[in-house]
């Protein structure tokens, strides 16, 4: 068995939507996970599946049997997390087969630990590793991209808002994030931010203020804290549903409040049960219609500065659709960088923005300040 790329968590919420995009590009995949049957039944739930080529497998977690899967395929997609519990053997093993690494990882602390344990290796074998190639962290990182193309601009200050629900999956592995020490980049160093501290934010297509939280600190100042383009970089995330963001906010209080003094293993015990009961269910597929979203990034230098926004809809199929042209390049020998790389490196940021536009995911606009 096979294929040019694994998605590994392939019957989760978002693995489905990677294997529909991959499916709509013609690519074959090996949709892969713990459990055959419960790949079987959702991968019949994905009706862009009929006639794509592709194979189910069950695979124990371990390194050993994940490395005898990988292979003979090109490219291993992640998509089971939370990822610092979760992840490491997954690496290992793409590294022991030779194979890039992607994933679609929300959690800053688990991309540093790449970066530092598995940055090197990977690339010395010439491989890819680009966890956060996802919605978050991607989209923020193409905005800033953009906003870099202007002359003198070095402070990067990056917006998430979202109209849409999260997995289950997701929601567990934020609550972690944001319980983890959250960093942005102040005159090259890393700051961290305050815990359970909300902040006002202004949408560039509404009037209202809305909360936002930096929800791990973002990926951004991890991308960029060694770039030499760059000397500060904050991100914050926000989501129109203000009631759900209010109940995160009270969730992170009462983290702090209960749990803060736990052992790190009891933390992240505690973190799995809380986001476990604030989001029971997965969500409907998202509606263009109903589900949009906006990437502000607003550039600056000493005497200039520029604003990115970024009109979207549906981050998780964003995600699908940032998987497929990351794979399709990779597979056709397009990658343009190896090692610990952000999606904007490793694929190019208007190849990705390009893409999303022609799904309909994203526009965009770019004003002088």
């Amino acid at each position: 068995m096979t294929a040019p790329v694994v998605v590994y968590g392939a019957s989760g919420y978002t693995g489905k939507l990677i294997v529909w995009h991959l499916a709509l590009a013609g690519i074959p995949f090996i949709a892969a996970g713990r459990s055959k049957a419960r790949l079987e039944e959702q991968m019949a739930k994905v009706p862009e599946l009929a006639g794509a080529d592709y194979s189910i497998a069950e695979v124990a977690h371990d390194r050993a049997s994940l490395a005898a899967l990988f292979q003979g395929a090109k490219v291993v997609y992640n998509v089971t997390g939370p990822f610092m519990q979760l992840g490491e053997p997954v690496v290992q093993a793409a590294l022991d087969a030779g194979c890039h690494y992607l994933d679609t990882t929300g959690e800053t602390d688990w991309m540093a630990f790449c970066r530092d344990n598995y940055g090197a290796k990977f690339s010395a074998k010439s491989l890819l590793l680009a966890p956060a190639s996802s919605y978050m962290w991607a989209a923020g990182n193409i905005a800033a991209e953009i906003a870099l193309e202007t002359p003198g601009v070095d402070s990067l200050d990056i917006l998430y808002l979202a109209d849409s629900s999260t997995s289950v999956a997701s929601t567990k592995s934020f609550l972690r994030m944001c319980t983890k020490p959250q960093y942005f980049l102040e005159h090259n160093e890393l700051v961290m931010w305050p815990y359970a501290t909300a902040y006002d934010v202004r949408s560039p297509d509404q009037n209202r203020l809305f909360k936002a939280l930096p929800w791990s600190g973002g990926g951004e100042p991890i991308w960029y804290m060694d770039d030499a383009r760059v000397t500060n970089c904050t991100t914050l995330v926000g989501f129109k549903n203000q009631v759900m963001f209010g109940a995160v906010l009270n969730v992170l209080k009462e983290f702090e409040e209960k749990y803060r003094n736990l052992d790190y293993d009891a933390q992240e015990r505690v973190t799995n049960e809380l986001g476990g009961d604030l989001t029971q269910v997965e969500p409907d597929r998202e509606d263009p219609n109903r589900n949009r979203s906006v990437i502000s990034c607003i550039g600056r230098g000493n005497m200039n500065g520029v604003s990115v926004v970024m009109r979207g809809n549906s981050p998780y199929l964003q995600t699908g659709e940032l998987a497929a042209e990351a794979c399709r390049r990779i597979l056709a020998g397009k990658l343009l960088a190896t090692g610990f790389q952000s999606p904007s490196k490793a694929i190019g940021a208007r190849n990705i923005l390009n893409a999303w536009a022609e799904k309909g995911y994203h526009s965009w606009s770019a004003t002088a300040l």
